[in-house]
């Protein structure tokens, strides 16, 4: 019995022709699936922590104010995309509030998230503001305490 060393193995190509609706479909999935920050932040915010926090359960007519520290130590205030201060923060968020349609102006809600070292008094006099503007909703930002056993 003689074995035939001239036949040549053939190797089976690889069909790629689905690939490129896999890499569609895991673009589209990340897509979905990543939070975009929509607002860059010009300042560095370190939030304080706590143990009883909850989070904001309706997304819709929320405005962000950022109050912390640029790298020089001055203090600045951010509302959404706008720098602000406090006293302008009022007439801004009466503002924001005239674009929203009328069924969410009730709604508005602002999540302040100010650095751990911002003093009392500034959260008061923003707080101050806040019920000039007619805004009765507010959140504050925090992280959470990561319980050791």
């Amino acid at each position: 019995m003689q074995l035939n060393s001239k036949r040549k193995r053939h190797v089976p190509e690889l069909n790629t022709s689905a690939l490129p609706d896999l890499i569609f479909t895991v673009l589209f999935f990340f897509m979905i699936v990543t939070h975009m920050r929509q607002t860059d932040v010009n300042m560095n915010v370190v939030t304080p922590s706590g143990n009883e926090l909850q989070k904001l359960q309706k997304r819709y007519a929320v405005t962000y104010l950022y109050i912390g520290y640029d790298t020089d130590g001055k203090m600045l205030m951010q509302l959404d995309k706008e720098s602000v201060n406090v006293a302008n923060l009022a007439t801004a968020l009466q503002e924001k509030r005239s674009h929203l349609p009328d069924d969410e102006k009730q709604y508005l809600t602002v999540s302040v998230k100010a650095d751990r070292k911002i003093p009392a008094k500034v959260i008061g006099e923003v707080k101050a503001a806040l019920r000039k503007a007619n805004v009765l909703r507010i959140s504050y930002t925090a992280t959470e305490n990561i319980k050791k056993p």
